[in-house]
């Protein structure tokens, strides 16, 4: 089978290896096949195809960032993101399944979990065998970590958290999640600690699973905690440190939501060329209007440069690099490019493009989550002029 669209003969700007490019050709085979059959039943729906998502991890793509010595594929994060523009390009809602997965839950308790730990869980998320779920947003705090109501209360040698999470990705589906709560409310965002809970544990459970505008295949739900007791081992990292090491894991995180986004972008712009080539008006195809070229010009202009900033922070997070202005500007350029590349791809499906029988209404409804989730494009513009200014002490 030819799965090869026009967009992807020049979608990278190195060549690949042999291996990227073989990841990359299973990955797009095994999503026409297993996923592209069924995305409007599942998004109608919002069904989780849990199914779908175990087999990914018997692909080795839920733990494609984790060393073989913890059962993970041992890949770097310029293949991941080759991983989740794959995924996304054919449904944002699978993508941000495994991003999550990977990104959040289970990478928190990679890097900040002891030996134990890691021992523990990774070979489990790796593996497919269990999901993961990560919480850091609540109700009334969002951008502002420091306004977190979550409580964990240490007594004895257990934790008793109290309270709750929302906009959780896999929140009813994650067999473990890593929950952020405060231990010390006088130290602001330095009072924050991390805590690993299984499901099961008595006191936990997912809560209302949000009826959303797009992505609407993952799964996204609150979780409470009403007087759940966990053992003090399943502090994860030093107590106060939570949010400092989630802020580590962001910096991975938003490489695979600039993925992400790049993925959905050019699903549409696929779907848009594909179209324009079809479509006759005025006795020839709308694709020979100069109109028309440039619009293409642009959206595969901007979805190449997001790509770039997307693969340069990829290469540095390889590198053992600090990326958190690379992350930064790759998820905010990658996101916001993305959202217009899809308006674009609406309009130039004219009427047909507002239809569900065409694909990319979805796209377009899906591609909005990109510049909010794991920080808004705001929170994103935030970060890059702290990093900028890092550079530049001021001189007194």
């Amino acid at each position: 089978m030819n799965v090869a669209t026009q967009s992807e003969q020049s979608l990278y700007p190195f060549i690949l290896t042999e291996e990227q490019e073989q990841l990359r050709k299973e990955i797009r085979e095994f999503a026409l096949r297993e996923i592209a059959p069924h995305i409007m039943t599942w998004d109608e729906a919002s069904t989780f195809p849990l199914d779908t998502v175990k087999k990914l991890g018997a692909m080795g793509l839920l733990g494609i960032i984790f060393p073989p010595e913890y059962g993970g594929a041992g890949l770097g994060y310029v293949d991941y993101a080759l991983a989740i523009e794959e995924l996304s390009a054919i449904d944002g809602s699978i993508g941000i399944t495994v991003a999550a997965h990977n990104s959040l839950g289970s990478n928190h308790i990679f890097l900040a979990g002891d030996e134990v730990q890691r021992r523990k869980y990774i070979p489990r998320v790796a593996s497919g065998e269990w999901l993961a779920a990560w919480g850091l947003t609540e109700p009334g705090s969002g951008s502002d970590a420091s306004g977190a109501r979550t409580t964990a209360v240490r007594k004895g040698d257990r934790y008793i958290l109290n309270g709750n999470k929302t906009f959780i990705t896999n929140g009813h589906y994650a067999d473990v999640a890593v929950v952020i709560a405060v231990t010390d409310r006088s130290k602001g965002t330095h009072g924050l600690s991390a805590f690993i809970v299984e499901k099961g544990t008595k006191g936990f459970r997912p809560g209302k699973k949000e009826n959303k505008l797009g992505l609407r295949a993952s799964d996204t739900s609150e979780l409470i905690f009403e007087d759940c007791e966990i053992p003090a081992e399943n502090l994860l990292g030093a107590e106060g440190e939570g949010f400092i090491d989630a802020m580590r894991v962001l910096d991975g995180g938003r490489i695979s939501i600039a993925a992400l986004a790049l993925g959905i972008a050019r699903g549409a712009l696929d779907a848009a060329t594909k179209y324009v080539k079809e479509r006759r008006q005025f006795g020839k195809a709308i694709a020979e209007f100069q109109g028309i070229q440039w619009k293409l010009a642009d959206m595969a202009t901007e979805l190449d440069a997001a790509r770039l900033l997307t693969q340069r922070a990829a290469v540095l997070k390889d590198a053992g690099r600090k990326v958190t202005r690379e992350s930064s500007m790759a998820k905010l350029f990658s996101s916001e490019v993305a959202v217009r590349i899809c308006d674009d791809a609406v309009q130039l499906f004219g009427g047909y493009g507002f239809i569900k029988d065409y694909p990319v209404e979805k796209f377009y409804r899906d591609v909005k989550l990109c510049t909010i989730g794991e920080g808004t494009s705001e929170i994103q513009r935030m970060v890059i002029g702290r990093e900028i200014l890092k550079v530049y002490p001021s001189r007194g």
